[in-house]
């Protein structure tokens, strides 16, 4: 075959859109997880982020064969944003795309409107589809769209939402972390503890999150006072995080006697790189779609402590504790165990299993098949 006959007979090359609201917060990981599916297949990825100032960082972060920003603001989105519309058409008519994966709802939006692509829809939290209007936008346009969402929970509350999908139209897809790679970020517990501040033979409760009440962390300083006459001498409770309810937690810890025992260490850059400076995590939130800092404790090997919030029940059952929401006479117990009793199951195991990259192609590819079925996710 001459060389002009090969090209003629080369596969086109095909390209998936991956479609963004924001790099902030978990979501440039997020675009990182749906690129690494496609990695070793014939598709190239192309990311767009709806708003974010162009930033290199994120381009490496994202994993993609390109990444695009549209740069608009928060405020510049409201509404019918019929640029933003007008922007995704022209960049899916620029090559040959076989799907979107759009996530959250505004990209779907803007993607079902200026594509004619069928589109996945990814959704990191509950309650998108309560709203009558965007239930009726789904309605509209199920022909094609597809629905994931990132735990059980999150998938259930679509359903409900949309009860007459059929079930298959709407399934879960873990988020899930790259192991090797954060476990090569993560220090080691001297070096953590010597960054955080916090004394090297001290047994300390971890948490993570904004000072928010979502994450109640109110309950937790309540447990970690409960438990503390019955935990190691010299306990600390150290919470990395920031938030409006600082100083109301500030006052909870006097109030309760445990001030010089709860250490508010505030907004930690890269905090996942310290997390072996805790000897068990906690997590307390009221509600929770996921719950990604539970994956990266468990990759750093700290035991784990979950409320019983939906999403992360998934993520912990069977390799961690769980404690009905709001109980702090419960957590407080869970606490007290966690000194004495070490993991019964590898988190390396559990989360491969799980929570890794080929763990979701295998869930991923018959959704794929399904949607864009004339394409070959191989």
């Amino acid at each position: 075959m001459t060389a002009s006959n090969a090209a003629e007979h080369a596969q086109p090359e095909r390209w998936v859109l991956q479609f963004c609201h924001g790099y902030d917060g978990p979501f440039m990981d997020c675009a990182r997880q749906y690129a690494a599916l496609f990695k070793g297949t014939s598709y190239k990825v192309c990311t767009v982020y709806l708003t974010g100032k162009p930033s290199e960082a994120v381009v490496r972060g994202s994993a993609s064969d390109e990444v695009l920003f549209l740069d608009y603001s928060s405020r510049d989105v409201r509404g019918l944003k019929l640029k933003a519309i007008r922007d995704i058409r022209r960049i899916a008519s620029s090559r040959d795309f076989a799907l979107c994966i759009a996530h959250r709802f505004k990209p779907i939006y803007v993607a079902l409107l200026g594509t004619k692509l069928p589109v996945i829809g990814v959704h990191h939290a509950f309650g998108d589809y309560q709203r009558r209007s965007r239930q009726w936008f789904a309605n509209a346009f199920r022909a094609r769209l597809k629905l994931l969402g990132v735990s059980n929970a999150v998938r259930d509350d679509m359903r409900a939402c949309l009860p007459n999908w059929p079930q298959d139209a709407i399934q879960t897809l873990y988020n899930r972390i790259d192991v090797a790679a954060v476990q090569a970020e993560q220090v080691t517990r001297h070096q953590a503890r010597e960054h955080l501040g916090l004394p090297q033979d001290a047994w300390v409760v971890g948490n993570v999150g904004r000072l928010h009440p979502d994450k109640d962390q109110a309950t937790l300083i309540r447990g970690f006072a409960q438990a503390l006459p019955n935990l190691p001498v010299g306990s600390l409770l150290a919470i990395m995080g920031s938030g409006r309810l600082e100083a109301s937690l500030k006052a909870l810890a006097a109030e309760l006697g445990v001030a010089d025992s709860v250490r508010f260490l505030g907004q930690v850059a890269h905090g996942l790189r310290y997390f072996k400076a805790f000897d068990v995590f906690a997590l307390t939130s009221d509600h929770e779609p996921f719950g990604m800092v539970l994956l990266e404790a468990m990759a750093a090997g700290v035991p784990v402590i979950c409320s019983d919030c939906g999403g992360g029940r998934e993520v912990v059952e069977g390799v961690g504790q769980l404690f009905a929401l709001g109980d702090s006479a419960a957590l407080a117990a869970c606490m007290q165990a966690a000194v004495s009793v070490p993991p019964s199951v590898s988190f390396d195991v559990h989360l491969q299993a799980l929570f890794s990259d080929q763990a979701a192609i295998t869930r991923f590819k018959p959704l794929i098949d399904a949607i864009a079925p004339r394409s070959s996710f191989s």
